[in-house]
């Protein structure tokens, strides 16, 4: 079950790559922190290993060397991202540049307030 949720989270993170061109840093970083409970750490090496080829190869290598990298979530989420960027560069384009703009704005917004007053 917990795959599935892997996938879901690589499906709403490439939706959001494909809308916004966002996805690892502001989607797939906080989801694994606040959802699966990944240290910080674990949660940026892992997201380097979703996006390796070829981002972050080397970056993603020295996480992995440092026992930061989840190759089992990395591998799910990577699943889902590559089909969610897909559906989100579709829908995309069903919207006026200010109401993107605004989406934008608003999932910024609410991530930098969870990150702010989180423990």
């Amino acid at each position: 079950m917990t795959q599935v949720l892997y996938v879901v989270l690589g499906v709403v993170a490439g939706i959001c790559g494909g809308m916004f061109g966002i996805g690892g840093g502001a989607i797939l970083i906080p989801a694994l922190v606040f959802i699966f409970g990944l240290t910080q750490h674990q949660a940026q090496g892992t997201t380097l290993a979703i996006l390796v080829p070829p981002i972050g190869l080397l970056a993603a290598l020295r996480y992995y060397q440092s026992g930061n990298v989840k190759l089992s979530i990395a591998a799910f989420v990577c699943i889902g991202f590559f089909v969610g960027g897909l559906i989100g560069a579709n829908i995309v384009h069903n919207f006026s540049d200010v109401l993107l703009k605004r989406m934008f704005g608003v999932f910024f917004l609410l991530v930098s307030l969870q990150m702010i007053f989180s423990k």
